[in-house]
């Protein structure tokens, strides 16, 4: 163990913005943000459409389009088309993303799927209870399926531009509430406004999504096969008369989600340069394979698909759906009718009520074992912006209501879309007012959150830089040679300077297929470590990363006045080979693959490396830390 409690001298110089670290869910999440304006901008054409020009907007959407092969063939509107059709691809990202939580992200401890079960499935009841509470009696009553679920674009995309007034993790658990939603959801749909069901054309829908599970249980990774099969039991369920849109989620859910594997990186390091010393086509070709097979089928379906939907589909979806005639008329039976004030009250007092009663209730019942991985003044804002229902509530109208009623709907919708922004950002003002503490505590949370890092800080065998008694700890996965580790290390010194209250620990992860050098110098620091010399050595490396061969290394070493034949030994005998391999399997065990990598307090960073970014997540960490003292 090496320690240095002293503050480092800051680096006067900016350090270069380093590449954003990208997960999925980042990249869902920043996708979401971007589309919002777009789905919003889709809304308004559709009214402006609708009301500027109202039998060309009807009749448009009423065009029949049909595809045939042979004799067979379907034949639906465009209107269809979309709501039926392209909205599959839509639900098929939900599902690629409710695997991805459950394989890697917040769910893959199993027992925290009950909270956001809970917190989604009471989100519907409620609201569909005061849905059913204004139309009792009355055929309305049919289409309470219409006030249940969350827009997941739309409310992550309006939580987005919120920025920073609501902690990240509110969007991750939104974001799986907003999963068991859309299942439930699709279910519904599929059991309550799929009419006149063609039992032969669902028995076949059935038999051949079984022969999927069974090629994926065989092993076929051929996307064509999974596509042709999926087409034809989309048709299949069209036929039966159930919703086609659930084989887009199933077809999702079924896509495994994993990291990538560090043979695999390995594996796509050697085929590359197999391919820079040769140029051809076939090299070619297996190096662009290995690269895509070494990131999981799940990351490389949401990376292609997710902004399709996010900024064609789901916006083609509102300019098909969301027109509607507005005149004094609509307004002034919307003013009155059932269908209008269940759907706008469902939403809006419905949503904030089940997610965060449901919640409250399980963390009592659990006494606290299970609670939200936020404080409750962020849970509240999270149920009120839960209160966009747009996509699937238009979805449903569409089955459930035509005429007058469809029109009333819709002005719910749209209302309830709008209110529930609004409420959410007079959540996020009153928080605001409060002290920092108490802030700190309604927005954040005492809930203990997933360890990423699989070994804990040591003391007594890591490198240490800062206070031992720091209530935030920065752990950094590094090479030596690394350009962008280079990079990043000004930063921390930045950070130990800015915080007094940070340690930083290095560990090694010589990425030795593309750095050849790396695996020495961190043996060299070993050495230097026995020394005590592990910081300045350390700094030197960092400083000379394009000089890492021995005599290099030796060189360093009279620098730093080490005992040369001491040090020489080492480097000789691998002496610090065992302790480099330690922190090697220490991230292999956290799913670390890349470098640099950062954990503060246990919790993989997901961002950028710039010190905005760092700082940031410093300042949570400490602000977090401080809660459960």
């Amino acid at each position: 163990m090496t320690h240095d409690s002293s503050s480092p001298s800051p680096f006067r110089e900016q350090s270069t913005r380093a590449p954003e670290t990208r997960t999925p869910l980042r990249a869902f999440l920043r996708t979401e943000s971007g589309s919002a304006a777009v789905l919003l901008a889709a809304t308004v054409a559709a009214l402006v459409w609708a009301n500027a020009a109202p039998g060309v907007y009807a009749s448009f959407w009423e065009v029949h389009l049909s595809v045939t092969v042979g004799s067979a063939g379907v034949s639906l509107d465009l209107r269809e088309w979309v709501n039926s059709g392209l909205m599959t691809f839509f639900f098929f990202v939900i599902g690629l993303e409710a695997r991805r939580e459950f394989d890697m992200g917040e769910l893959r401890e199993r027992q925290r799927v009950m909270l956001p079960l809970a917190a989604g499935l009471a989100g519907m009841l409620v609201p569909v209870g005061i849905y059913l509470a204004f139309n009792s009696g009355d055929a309305s009553a049919h289409g309470w399926g219409a006030a249940m679920s969350t827009d997941t674009a739309f409310a992550l995309g309006m939580l987005a531009i919120l920025g920073r007034r609501f902690p990240d993790a509110l969007r991750t658990f939104i974001l799986t509430v907003t999963v068991v939603d859309d299942l439930l959801a699709l279910v519904v749909i599929a059991l309550v406004y799929s009419d006149h069901i063609t039992v032969p054309a669902l028995l076949s829908a059935v038999t051949l999504f079984g022969l999927i599970l069974l090629v994926r249980a065989a092993g076929v990774r051929h996307g064509l096969t999974y596509l042709l099969m999926g087409a034809a039991t989309w048709v299949a369920l069209l036929k039966s008369g159930v919703d086609p849109v659930v084989v887009g989620l199933a077809m999702g859910l079924l896509t495994y989600a994993y990291p990538a594997a560090r043979s695999d990186l390995e594996r796509a390091s050697d085929l590359f340069i197999s391919f820079r010393e040769q140029p051809t086509p076939e090299l070619e070709r297996s190096a662009r394979q290995g690269l895509a097979s070494a990131l999981s089928l799940n990351e490389r379906l949401q990376r292609m698909y997710h902004p399709w939907t996010s900024y064609v589909i789901v916006p083609l979806f509102a300019l098909a759906n969301a027109g509607i005639t507005i005149d004094a008329g609509l307004l002034s039976r919307a003013a009155t009718s059932p269908v209008t004030l269940g759907i706008l009250f469902g939403y809006l007092v419905g949503k904030p009520v089940g997610i965060t009663g449901a919640s409250w209730l399980l963390a009592r019942l659990s006494r606290n074992r299970l609670r939200p991985p936020v404080g409750w003044g962020a849970l509240a804002g999270g149920g009120t912006i839960a209160g966009v229902g747009f996509t699937v509530a238009l979805l449903i109208s569409t089955l459930a209501f035509d005429g007058d009623r469809l029109e009333e709907a819709k002005v719910g919708i749209l209302g309830a879309v709008a209110c529930s922004f609004l409420a959410t950002c007079a959540v996020a003002m009153a928080i605001r007012l409060l002290p920092p503490q108490r802030r700190a505590r309604v927005l954040l949370g005492t809930a203990e959150r997933v360890i990423d890092l699989a070994v804990p800080v040591d003391p007594e065998r890591d490198h240490v830089r800062g206070p031992m008694t720091a209530p935030v700890t920065l752990v950094e996965y590094a090479d030596f040679e690394c350009p962008y580790c280079g990079q990043a290390e000004p930063v921390v010194r930045d950070l130990l300077a800015d915080f007094g209250d940070l340690r930083y620990v290095w560990r090694h992860l010589p990425l030795t297929d593309v750095h050849p050098g790396a695996q020495l110098a961190a043996e060299a620091a070993e050495a230097a470590a026995d020394q005590g010399a592990f910081w300045q050595m350390h700094d030197l490396l960092l400083g000379h990363q394009g000089a890492l061969r021995a005599p290099d290394l030796m060189r360093y070493a009279d620098e730093l006045g080490l005992d040369a034949e001491r040090f020489h030994r080492s480097l000789r005998t691998h002496a610090g080979a065992d302790r480099v391999a330690e922190d090697r399997e220490s991230a292999d065990l956290s799913g670390v693959t890349g470098t640099p990598t950062f954990f503060i307090n246990g919790l993989l960073h997901r961002g950028a490396y710039d010190i905005d970014a760092l700082s940031a997540a410093v300042r949570t960490a400490r602000a977090r830390a401080g809660l459960t003292r």
